[in-house]
C-alpha cells in the first residue's frame, strides 16, 4: 500500500458516505485505487507485501490446514494469494470487511475480477463486519490472523482503527487464535512501539519483516506467536 508514482490522470468510479467516512474507488490508467476519508489506502500495482502477510503467516503456523483470518478485504491481493495457495493449504479462510463499498466492488463491480474465484471457493467466508468488533465478538479460533485494515498502527486512517492496536485489540488478537498460533500485522512503516506492545499482550518471537518499495520507508510485516 505504497504511494503510487502518478502516472495518468484518475477517474473516480465510485464514491460512497458511509458510517466511517468516505471511501472512494478511482483508476489510473490499469490501477484501480482505494482512497478512504481523502488518504489513499492501497492500488493494485504491486501487491508484494499483501502475499507476504499470507506467506509468512503460513510459514510460522505448524497447523496441517490451518484456519486464517484476514483483516479487511482491501484490494483483494491477500485473500485472493490465500485461496490460491496449493494443498494442502488453508482449511479455512475469513475475510473481515465493515465497508459497504468495497464489499460491492468486489461481489460484482470492478474489482470482481480479483476476487471473483477466490470468493467463489466454498472455504472463504466473506463477513460484512467491522474487524475489531469480530475479535471481540466470535467464539471462532484461528491458526493465524492477518491483518490490514489501514496504513499501520502509527498511522490510522480513522480514529477508532488504533483498538487494534491497543492492549485491548491485542489481547482479542491471542483469544481469537489456538495455541502456537500466529498474528501477521500490515504497517506502511515499521515501529518499534507497537512491536513492544506485542511482547507486552504476551506475543512470543515477536519480528519485523520488511518489504523494499519504490520510494520512501519499506512496508513491513510485524509478526508474532500466542505461545502454546
Amino acid at each position: 500500500m505504497t504511494v503510487p508514482v502518478p502516472t495518468a490522470a484518475p477517474v473516480t468510479l465510485d464514491r460512497r458516505q458511509g458510517p466511517h467516512g468516505e471511501v472512494v474507488l478511482r483508476r489510473r490508467g490499469d490501477t484501480y485505487e482505494i482512497i478512504a476519508n481523502g488518504c489513499f489506502l492501497m492500488d493494485t500495482s504491486d501487491g508484494r507485501s499483501e502475499r507476504l502477510l499470507v506467506d509468512v503467516a503460513a510459514a510460522e503456523t505448524a497447523a496441517a490446514r490451518p484456519a486464517l483470518l484476514i483483516g479487511g478485504l482491501g484490494v483483494g491481493f491477500s485473500l485472493a494469494h490465500a485461496a490460491a495457495r496449493p494443498e494442502p493449504g488453508w482449511a479455512r479462510i475469513t475475510v473481515a470487511e465493515r465497508e459497504d463499498a468495497i464489499i460491492d466492488w468486489h461481489r460484482a463491480g470492478p474489482l470482481a475480477g480479483l476476487t471473483g474465484r477466490a470468493l467463489a471457493d466454498p472455504r472463504v467466508t466473506l463477513l460484512h463486519t467491522d474487524l475489531v468488533t469480530h475479535l471481540h465478538e466470535t467464539t471462532d479460533h484461528y491458526d493465524a490472523l492477518c491483518l490490514d485494515i489501514d496504513n499501520g498502527p502509527d498511522w490510522t486512517v480513522t480514529e477508532d482503527n488504533r483498538a487494534l492496536y491497543s492492549p485491548a485489540g491485542l489481547a482479542a488478537c491471542r483469544r481469537r487464535l489456538k495455541p502456537a498460533g500466529v498474528l501477521a500485522v500490515w504497517s506502511a512503516q515499521p515501529s518499534d512501539a507497537f512491536e513492544d506492545a506485542m511482547r507486552n499482550a504476551g506475543f512470543s518471537s515477536v519480528r519485523t519483516e520488511e518489504v523494499p518499495v519504490a520510494r520512501g520507508v519499506p512496508d513491513v510485516i510485524h509478526l508474532g506467536r500466542n505461545p502454546a
